[in-house]
């Protein structure tokens, strides 16, 4: 994308998007005249053609109910939202969850029996879903209007191939176990080669029904706890990396983003994580993403974090604050977007900055 040059006319307030970080009443988050769509802005700042930071309204979330996973966790986002109550039930894998309205999200069913507990029995004990007996054209046809937002849209797998899913089959003390258990090794690697494979699958599915409505596709698995990484790098390097590569070649090959959630302490395994192939990834606050930035920026496009002000700080004070962060953080070739997990920094004045000092960069 070629350059555009910033005009302060893009600084018009152009309407209100929803704050979902504020409390109940307070004003929407500002939109401004951008020169170019949400969808443009995000796909040009992962490609290192970057107009301007992007913050939390360039992407949108598609987790379709389609997807049994989606329910069974409580986070299903589409044109026909479910009312929480619903929430909860098996995944695709017939793991039982239960949702907790109080935390937003869901855990396993206490008390219920493990699909298996050693990683050797998965072919006998595991049942791999039908994807393609789902009906993905009716929820096309429903999803049609939300795709077309203006936003790059990303879809989202909840439960992915990785760490997560492990513990979702065996429980996080026998999953932690077969990462270091050499007997349980040839058949990890293959269960894993075999979710990978039906990850795979999907991507097609989804590419193919909902078609450009798909900007990318967000994969959850999270490595590490507040403290610290839950495994070694090696242990990263020998069972996720490979697979993953496989899934994020895929993506791009599909002319889609690949894009890592993976929460928790986990800056440690940056190096497997840029290897993997994703794209993009927003490490959490307990990170140093400033050092991440400086060091793997032009790699990677990272979710970097700025520290808030003091309470009293003046619009000036964090308008100022923001283009500091975007001198010291931000360039057009090596672009980061601002961290979701920054929120306490969000206000009008700084997100105006932010806005207006990216544009002039």
């Amino acid at each position: 994308m070629s350059k555009i040059p910033f005009s302060e006319d893009e600084m018009k307030i152009s309407g209100y998007a929803p704050n979902f970080f504020a409390p109940p009443g307070a004003p929407g988050i500002p939109l401004y005249s951008y020169p170019v769509s949400f969808k443009e802005a995000y796909k040009a700042a992962i490609n290192k053609q970057s107009l301007w930071i992007p913050t939390d309204q360039e992407t949108g979330i598609f987790t379709p109910k389609i997807i049994p996973d989606n329910i069974a966790r409580g986070f299903v986002f589409e044109q026909n939202m479910m009312p929480m109550e619903e929430y909860g039930g098996k995944d695709m894998f017939g793991v039982e969850w239960v949702y907790v309205p109080m935390v937003g999200g869901s855990m396993e069913k206490p008390g219920d029996p493990r699909p298996f507990e050693n990683a050797n029995d998965w072919k006998e004990k595991l049942t791999f879903p039908d994807v393609d007996s789902w009906d993905w054209d009716q929820s096309a046809r429903d999803n049609e209007k939300y795709l077309k937002n203006g936003k790059a849209n990303m879809f989202w797998f909840l439960n992915g191939a990785g760490f997560e899913r492990l513990i979702s089959f065996m429980g996080f003390e026998n999953a932690a176990m077969a990462l270091i258990d050499e007997e349980q090794e040839d058949a990890l690697h293959e269960l894993l080669q075999a979710l990978i494979d039906l990850h795979i699958h999907m991507v097609d599915i989804v590419c193919e029904v909902y078609g450009d409505g798909i900007d990318g596709f967000t994969y959850h698995d999270d490595w590490g706890s507040q403290k610290a990484p839950f495994f070694s790098k090696n242990v990263a390097a020998d069972f996720f990396v490979p697979v993953y590569k496989q899934f994020t070649d895929h993506i791009k090959a599909k002319g889609k983003i690949a894009d890592l959630h993976s929460c928790g302490h986990i800056e440690a395994q940056i190096d497997a994580i840029v290897n993997a192939g994703w794209q993009s990834w927003t490490p959490m606050g307990m990170n140093d993403t400033k050092k991440l930035y400086k060091e793997y920026g032009d790699k990677i496009m990272l979710g970097v974090c700025d520290s808030p002000l003091p309470a009293d700080a003046t619009p000036e004070e964090w308008e100022a604050h923001a283009e500091e962060f975007i001198r010291d953080y931000y360039s057009p070739d090596k672009p980061c977007s601002f961290s979701l997990y920054a929120a306490d920094c969000m206000n009008d004045a700084y997100r105006e900055g932010l806005y207006r000092a990216s544009r002039q960069a």
